[in-house]
């Protein structure tokens, strides 16, 4: 029934297999790779026909997390897997970044890559094999594209040496955390996460992943031969030389204007110029003529041309002159200016200007419950660091609605997220769940990399003690057969028709995140050596403007973020503080107004912006978790009086005591509620515990402290049981006759006991 191909490969000390013609056989091309027991499938589907009326590549990439593949049910209302994680966008994007450049210019069939996670390994992270299965799946659809694609993950083993695809856990304890993708020849696309490694260290990591990725494709290659793979025949469409004709005799002009020395909006009024030149002069020609006939087939045309003349013209003046559209040489970076301290009412917040780009980052700390729930197929199930990016239509002087954050945000938002968290203290140094945001108010290029500056900043500004700032900076390239200009610090025309958007963060030591993405069919070690060596001296610039603002992080924090307060508890009395049902940490909380979190190695971190409130909450928990010390002095409340007995105290849910109406004034009682009410707020200092256990209070003891021989007399009395009709004394000590109203007083002595026990 059905026509199998499979093949089993050793790859990096473990078996890989890959299998197509079972599964899934009306998509394009179908594999099912396996690795330990990790098992993907990666389908990919293209249209038979090219999309009209778009000036674009359409490829689509879905990660789909299957939570079944790791044994669980989702945690969501419905019970089904539903809108993607940010982490399955990622995912998705780290497949499309490498691919999308490689299929020939003017093919536009829409083409869907899917992978299914059918069963997850700890030991086999499925997006770096995904990847791989991409390349597979892709090869044998027989698209037109200069593949195949491999890939492969780099990290540090203990001695620091390169690893090659590690599991969760090493990746996880590893320095440096490196994919890599390309083709037998070429470098695609960078992706990594690095605890402040060197640059060099970096570099050499990329050139040694790049062997095992030549190795990798040649097994696709021998797959793609097994099955007897066809390639589609494409031809790209040809260049109208008319239109390109009339564009370069009546845009050249303007066109070059808007590349010297120019603003955002001064190029925007140029180009405007230009296009409206070259339509005057099609307009000459009349609406039969053959140029405008196309034109009217074909929207695109139009602007695509003028695209390709601009590029074309932009490339000759840097590649020739050395000279940028604003002005600038190959390692300048834009005018910066840095500000913080802007908002009164937020934990922190930075302002990062680099030319026209500009991005807002604002802090906000908040209890570690406050840590964003995770619910996918790997270990981690919280986040304690969010960094969320927006980007407005209106940053770029657009008009669209709208409709919450995409995948570019999610994949800038977690660039920036990336490059900050080495930097992060300890959550036991640091026990905060912490979330910063970052708006794009004007972009024009650069701004994941701003973001990364203003998130620097905002925590800073919020008192959170970062080990070090970090920077970013994202060079460009521009590469012709005769020569390659790496540029520093793009802007958005430099990104928009040159050949790279590398994104590079880190301090003055070393790089943290790492990203990089391509236009042409690969490029060159060398250069990728380049472009980082150049990065750091971009990176070191801006650090020295954001560090002429703020050295270092501001001592204690700012404003309104809540302070914390550790205590330490035992782990059996977790209980005893949180009461059931939560009603004794419900009650700290309403009475002190701090915020509590409990944490099952016995650590109470209390979160207030007042010290009175902390203290008084700490108070509470150690009662809580140890009971009440003898002789020290409690904040209480009067919950009940007991008519001629006294009053009951409680100090906090479930530590309460009995203040006798013989300690309650120094003089003679004999109306409690003349006193104290219910509801009172008093001071009461321990007694010690009576022979039931009963904890005893006094008032008038706050004021008048007992002496040593009193203190001591009192425990051993209570270590003998005595006192037990220390109601009857107290009468009798008060004038009581044991001969007249003998019955009379055991019979009150009675009632006072059993109303004693019962409080």
């Amino acid at each position: 029934m059905f026509k199998e191909h499979e093949l089993e490969f050793e790859f990096a000390g473990k078996t890989i297999k890959v299998s197509t013609g079972k599964y899934a056989r009306q998509a394009t091309s179908s594999v099912i790779i396996t690795c330990a027991e990790t098992v993907l499938m990666v389908n990919v589907t293209a249209s038979e026909e090219p999309r009209e009326g778009i000036d674009f590549f359409p490829l689509m990439v879905d990660f789909e997390e299957k939570l079944y593949a790791v044994g669980r049910i989702p945690g969501s209302y419905g019970r089904r897997e539903g809108k993607a994680s940010d982490k399955a966008v990622l995912y998705s994007r780290l497949i499309d970044r490498p691919f999308r450049p490689l299929f020939k210019e003017g093919y536009k069939n829409d083409v869907h890559i899917v992978v299914m996670t059918l069963s997850v390994d700890e030991n086999v992270p499925p997006d770096v094999l995904a990847m791989m299965g991409a390349g597979f799946a892709v090869e044998l659809a027989g698209l037109p594209y200069d593949g195949p694609v491999g890939s492969v993950r780099i990290c540090l083993d203990e001695n620091g040496e390169f690893a090659i695809n590690p599991s969760e856990a090493e990746q996880l304890a590893s320095d440096l955390d490196l994919v890599v993708a390309g083709t037998k020849d070429s470098i695609m696309m960078v992706e990594a996460g690095a605890n402040f490694v060197p640059d060099t260290k970096v570099v050499d990591a990329i050139e040694f992943g790049h062997k095992y990725i030549a190795e990798q494709i040649a097994h696709m290659e021998k797959f793609a031969q097994m099955v007897g793979v066809k390639k589609i025949e494409f031809t790209p469409p040809e260049e109208n030389k008319a239109l390109t004709k009339i564009i370069e005799e009546n845009a050249k002009v303007d066109l070059e204007k808007s590349m010297i020395n120019a603003t955002k909006a001064s190029r925007k009024e140029l180009v405007g110029a230009a296009k409206d030149k070259v339509k005057a002069a099609l307009e000459t020609l009349g609406e039969d003529h053959e140029l405008n006939l196309y034109l009217a087939k074909d929207k695109n045309a139009f602007g695509e041309a003028m695209k390709k003349f601009e590029k074309k013209l932009l490339r000759a003046q840097i590649k020739d002159k050395e000279v940028r559209a604003d002005g600038r040489k190959p390692t300048e970076v834009r005018e910066l200016n840095v500000e913080v301290s802007q908002l009164p009412k937020v934990h922190g917040d930075g302002l990062f200007t680099r030319g026209d780009t500009q991005v807002l980052s604002i802090a906000a700390l908040a209890t570690e419950r406050m840590a964003r729930g995770l619910d996918g197929i790997d270990s981690e199930t919280e986040k304690f660091y969010m960094h969320n990016y927006n980007f407005p239509s209106w940053s770029v002087g657009e008009v669209r609605p709208n409709r919450g954050p995409g995948r570019r945000e999610i994949g800038h938002g977690a660039l920036a997220e990336r490059a900050i968290e080495p930097a992060l203290p300890s959550r036991k140094d640091f026990p905060y769940a912490i979330r910063v945001v970052s708006e794009v108010l004007s972009s024009s290029g650069s701004t994941s990399m701003a973001a990364t500056c203003g998130s620097s900043l905002a925590l800073f500004d919020a008192g959170v003690p970062m080990k070090c700032a970090v920077a970013g900076v994202a060079m460009g390239l521009i590469q012709e057969p005769d020569k390659t200009v790496v540029l520093t610090d793009i802007h958005e025309l430099e990104d928009f028709l040159g050949d790279m958007d590398f994104k590079v963060a880190g301090d003055k030591d070393g790089i943290s995140a790492l990203q990089m993405d391509i236009k042409v069919r690969g490029i060159p070690m060398k250069t990728i050596r380049a472009a980082i060596e150049q990065a750091k001296a971009g990176r070191l610039h801006m650090l020295e403007a954001m560090n002429a603002v703020m050295p270092k992080p501001r001592d204690g924090l700012r404003g309104n973020a809540p302070r914390v307060t550790q205590v330490m508890i035992p782990t059996d009395k977790i209980g005893a503080v949180i009461g059931p049902g939560g009603k004794n940490i419900k009650m700290i909380i309403e009475k002190t107004g701090a915020d509590l979190d409990i944490n099952d190695d016995g650590t109470v971190n209390i979160y207030s912006t007042s010290d009175e409130a902390a203290q008084m909450a700490k108070e509470y928990v150690e009662i809580g978790a140890n009971g009440v010390k003898n002789g020290q002095v409690y904040d209480g409340e009067v919950v009940k009086v007991l008519d001629g007995v006294g009053a009951i105290v409680e100090m906090i849910a479930g530590a309460s005591g009995l203040v006798h109406i013989s300690q309650i004034a120094v003089e003679r009682v004999d109306d409690v509620n003349a006193y104290v009410k219910v509801g009172d707020k008093v001071k009461v200092r321990v007694q010690g515990t009576d022979f039931k256990g009963r904890t005893s209070l006094s008032i008038k003891e706050v004021d008048h402290p007992p002496t040593e021989e009193e203190v001591k007399a009192r425990e051993e009395k209570a270590k003998s049981g005595g006192d037990r009709d220390r109601g009857d004394r107290d009468r009798g000590g008060r004038g009581g006759d044991r001969r007249g109203g003998g019955r009379d007083n055991r019979d009150r002595g009675s009632r006072d006991r059993k109303e004693e026990a019962n409080a």
